[in-house]
């Protein structure tokens, strides 16, 4: 009797998966978030600052708290782009209280992956992230004496893969002080560039929460 083909890319995703669980847990996350977003939508919640507000007020002031605990735990655990949840933030609690609560939630994530990384070693990295990403930053991993200011500089900027490269520095040499220094003082500028520019973009061109 002849081969059934078909499926194939399904028993290659699963291997995939099962070689890197934490991908799993991402690609679940990411698909709770989506299904939860288009609930939101139908229910109205994301044509209406009012509405969305009002949804969440039961859990009164439970809701900053867990707000930034989700971001904490998105670094370590990224389940959607660093961008939305602070958008999220801004949408939330409003543009100063919305950085604040972003700020302290992903600088909390931040400590809490070097710490991490710190513990576990290189293997993590591969249990957690593409190959193809490891192995563009090891030449920077590499140059100890310069790998600092790369970090900080590349923290700074609102487009590099700030998680990935959280857990990369916990992994070299960087000190503890060097490294929350950098977290605490050029974060800032990349999570108000992603709050307020988002919030725009899903204000004026797409008509959310206007």
């Amino acid at each position: 009797m002849p081969r059934v083909r078909g499926g194939g890319w399904l028993r290659r995703a699963l291997a995939a998966l099962a070689r890197n669980p934490m991908q799993a847990v991402s690609a679940l996350g990411f698909a709770f978030c989506l299904a939860a977003g288009v609930w939101m939508w139908r229910a109205g919640l994301l044509s209406s600052r009012e509405a969305l507000q009002a949804f969440l007020a039961p859990v009164g002031p439970w809701a900053a708290a867990l707000f930034v605990a989700f971001q904490a735990v998105q670094v370590v655990v990224p389940v959607l782009p660093g961008g939305l949840g602070c958008l999220a933030g801004v949408v939330l609690f409003g543009p100063w209280h919305g950085f604040a609560y972003n700020y302290l939630g992903i600088c909390l994530g931040s400590l809490a992956a070097f710490g991490i990384a710190r513990c576990c070693g290189r293997p993590l990295l591969y249990r957690m992230f593409p190959r193809a990403l490891v192995e563009k930053y090891d030449r920077w991993a590499a140059e100890h004496d310069r790998f600092a200011r790369w970090f900080a500089f590349l923290i700074f900027i609102p487009v590099a893969p700030d998680d990935y490269l959280c857990f990369l520095a916990g992994t070299t040499a960087m000190r503890w002080q060097v490294y929350t220094a950098i977290i605490l003082l050029c974060k800032p500028f990349s999570i108000a560039l992603y709050s307020l520019g988002l919030t725009l973009v899903a204000q004026r061109l797409l008509g959310l929460w206007a």
